[in-house]
C-alpha cells in the first residue's frame, strides 16, 4: 500500500475574468491522511478552493498545487487520480449501480475481470451489494451517496474530495452517514479534504478545520481550538453560539456559564425572557447582562418560568479573550 499523499497548497489565489476575486492568495500544508475541512458560510471561497486543488480551476498566476512533492498545478482532474464525491452525486441515470461504481476503471482500461472484483469490493464497503443491478432512479437519497462515494473510492484516488455531499438528505441520514464517512475514511487512510458549511460535521470529521471567510482562511485548527479558542471575532461568532460578556473583548460558551444561589458570586444577572427544556439539559436566554440575548445551557430538570432572576458565573479559565490584532485584520 502506497504512502498516504501529503498536499502543497502555496499561493493560490483566484480572480475571475470580470475581476471578481473569489479566493485570495492562499497557504495550506495537508498531511498525508489527514482529513481537512473547508467550513464557512457560502461565498467564503472554499468551493472555489477545492476546485482549484481538484483541476477544475485554474490558480492565478504564481499559485501552486503540490501532491507528494509533484507539481500538478497545469494537470487537468483526470491526471490528479483525485477521486471527488459531489453535492448532486452527478451518478449516470442510464447506468446500473455496479456499472455506476465501475466507470472509472472502465475509463482507464483496466480488464473486466479487475473491474467485476473491485466494483464486488466497494459494494461490500459500502454495504450496497444487494443494490449492484438496480438503476439509480432507484435509489434513495441515502444508497445515492453511497454509490457516489464507491465510484470516488474505487479507483483508488490518491486524494478524495467531498463538496457538501450530506446537503440533500434529511438530517437523521445525514448524521448516520457523517459516522459512515468518519469510519471509512479512516479505514482507508486516504487524504481528504471536505467542503461543507455544517458546523457539526466540520466537527464531527476534521482532523483539522480551515475556517474561511471572504476569500482568505480566518483560522487553522483541531476542533477542540477551533471551538475554545477562536482567534478572531468571526470565528467565535460562527462555530457554535457563543456569548459576548459584558467585559471588552471577552466571550463565553453557553454551555460554560454557571448558575449560582448565591447572588455575592455571581458575576452578572439577567432575567429569563425564554426557556427550552431539551431533554438532557435546559437553555435559557437572558436579558440585561449585554445589549444581545445571553445563552445558558444548565443541567436543569425543572421549569424556569419566564421573569425569574437568575445569578450567573464564569469562571476565568472560560472566558474567550480575542487577540485584537487578528481580529482586526479578520485572517491569521
Amino acid at each position: 500500500m502506497q504512502d498516504p499523499t501529503s498536499i502543497v497548497i502555496a499561493g493560490c489565489g483566484k480572480t475571475f475574468p470580470d475581476g471578481t476575486q473569489a479566493l485570495s492568495p492562499i497557504n495550506l500544508e495537508i498531511m498525508g491522511g489527514e482529513t481537512v475541512v473547508l467550513l464557512g458560510p457560502s461565498g467564503c471561497g472554499k468551493t472555489t478552493l477545492l476546485r482549484i486543488i481538484a483541476g477544475l480551476e485554474q490558480p492565478d498566476d504564481g499559485g501552486e498545487v503540490i501532491f507528494g512533492g509533484e507539481d500538478v498545478t497545469r494537470l487537468p482532474i483526470e491526471k490528479r487520480n483525485v477521486g471527488m464525491v459531489f453535492q448532486s452525486y452527478a451518478l449516470f441515470p442510464n447506468m446500473t449501480v455496479s456499472e455506476n461504481v465501475g466507470y472509472g476503471l472502465k475509463v482507464r482500461k483496466e480488464s473486466s475481470e479487475a473491474i467485476a472484483l473491485r466494483v464486488q469490493e466497494m459494494l461490500e464497503m459500502m454495504q450496497i451489494s444487494d443494490l449492484a443491478d438496480r438503476r439509480i432512479d432507484q435509489l434513495s437519497g441515502g444508497q445515492r451517496q453511497r454509490v457516489a462515494l464507491a465510484r470516488a473510492i474505487a479507483v483508488r484516488p490518491r486524494v478524495l474530495l467531498l463538496d457538501e455531499p450530506l446537503t440533500a438528505l434529511d438530517a437523521l441520514l445525514r448524521d448516520h452517514l457523517r459516522m459512515e464517512i468518519d469510519t471509512l475514511l479512516r479505514r482507508l487512510n486516504i487524504t481528504a479534504i471536505y467542503v461543507t458549511h455544517d458546523q457539526a460535521e466540520a466537527m464531527a470529521l476534521g482532523d483539522r478545520i480551515v475556517v474561511m471567510s471572504k476569500g482568505e482562511i480566518s483560522q487553522i485548527g483541531t476542533p477542540r481550538e477551533i471551538y475554545h479558542q477562536p482567534k478572531t471575532d468571526f470565528v467565535a461568532s460562527f462555530i457554535g453560539t457563543m456569548n459576548a460578556l459584558p467585559v471588552q473583548n471577552a466571550y463565553c460558551r453557553p454551555e460554560d456559564v454557571q448558575i449560582v444561589e448565591n447572588g455575592n458570586d455571581a458575576d452578572f444577572t439577567g432575567q429569563v425572557e425564554a426557556s427550552f427544556f431539551l431533554g438532557d439539559r435546559t437553555r435559557l436566554v437572558l436579558k440585561g447582562i449585554t445589549d444581545g440575548d445571553f445563552i445558558v445551557e444548565a443541567p436543569l430538570r425543572d421549569e424556569v418560568e419566564e421573569g425569574t432572576k437568575i445569578a450567573v458565573k464564569v469562571p476565568a479559565e472560560k472566558r474567550i479573550v480575542l487577540d485584537m490584532q487578528l481580529t482586526d485584520k479578520g485572517a491569521l
